[in-house]
Formats: C-alpha cells, sequence, structure tokens
C-alpha cells in the first residue's frame, strides 16, 4: 500500500512532528472528531505518537486507543511513550491495511497526513469502513491534498459520506454498503 520510508527519514519526520505539535498541539485537532470517553479510536498511520497522547486521555481508561502504522520504528516509539506515560489504554499494531480489529469496532478512525502516501486507497478505504461502527466517525487531515481530492478519493466509491468540515478536519460516516458489495471477495457486511 505504502512504500515503507527509511528509518533516517522516519526519525527526521518525527523531529519535524514534535516541532510542529509544540507549535501546534494535536489535542485540539483530535477534538474536532468528537472523541470522548469510553471511545475506541484508530489512529491509523500514527507515525511517532502526535495523537496518542491527547487521544488516550480523550478516551479515558474505559476506552481504547489503536495506534497503527506500518513503519516499525513507529511501533517502538509508541510502546515507549505507552510505557513512559503508563498509557494502559493504548494498543499497537505493525501493519500497511489490515488492522486485525473486528467488524464495527471502532468508534473513529483519524486518517491525518497519511492518504497522500497511500499509492492504492481502495483497500484501505475498505478496510477502515469495515472496522468502523455505522454511527462512526472517519476524522481525515492532509495538508498535501486539496478539498475536491479529499472528497472524492473519501466518497467516490460510496462507503462514506462527508459530514462536516472542520477547522482543520473533514468528518465523514460510512455508508451501510448493499448486499451487492464485494469486498476482497467477500460479502460486505449488511
Amino acid at each position: 500500500m505504502t512504500q515503507r520510508q527509511s528509518s533516517l527519514s522516519f526519525r527526521l519526520m518525527a523531529l519535524e512532528f514534535k516541532i510542529r505539535d509544540w507549535l501546534w498541539p494535536r489535542r485540539t485537532i483530535a477534538e474536532e472528531a468528537g472523541i470522548g470517553p469510553g471511545m475506541r479510536v484508530l489512529d491509523y498511520g500514527c507515525g511517532p505518537g502526535s495523537y496518542v497522547v491527547a487521544v488516550a486521555e480523550m478516551v479515558g481508561e474505559s476506552g481504547r486507543v489503536y495506534a497503527l502504522d506500518s513503519h516499525p520504528l513507529a511501533i517502538v516509539g509508541i510502546r515507549r511513550l505507552r510505557q513512559h506515560k503508563s498509557l494502559a489504554n493504548v494498543e499497537t499494531i505493525l501493519s500497511d491495511c489490515r488492522t486485525g480489529l473486528g467488524e464495527g469496532e471502532v468508534d473513529i478512525v483519524l486518517l491525518h497526513d497519511v492518504l497522500h502516501d497511500v499509492h492504492t486507497p481502495r483497500p484501505l478505504m475498505r478496510e477502515l469502513h469495515r472496522v468502523l461502527k455505522p454511527e462512526g466517525v472517519l476524522s481525515f487531515s492532509d495538508r498535501h491534498m486539496k478539498e475536491e481530492e479529499i472528497v472524492d478519493c473519501l466518497t467516490s466509491d460510496g462507503l462514506f459520506c462527508r459530514l462536516r468540515r472542520g477547522r482543520r478536519t473533514y468528518s465523514f460516516s460510512p455508508l451501510k454498503p448493499s448486499p451487492s458489495d464485494r469486498i476482497d471477495g467477500e460479502r460486505a457486511a449488511e
């Protein structure tokens, strides 16, 4: 799905994100998604963990944060962060598409600053649709894409519809697939 960046490139990106996050805290952006206590949130493409601490605090002890990334250094970093900050409600997933989560298990997906690097977005969109609850929200932000590209990419397959545009994010809602829709040769959930 994505081409994995080198370890050096990942470390430089992590440094850039630390500076960015200090200047513009990620909690403010995460709040636009409507995250609350007890929710299950998938941070898809979590990178060095810019959102992890804030989201873990927002969902509280009864919630869960799934931090997914395809780069092993991201997962190592999140595990260190989890231990250092005592974040018992954070779970890591090393993957570039499949989450390993159950169908309809997630309240909110954060897909922030990732999609521009995904070469084949359709399988990813199907997976995110699969794991989101019917009333769930896909929170999207990508400074590398224009609004028209964002809306087209997320709505063209009929999996999501646009809910609203926030100050820094777009929110999308999963649409229920018709019984004739097929995902990777399997029948879509009704």
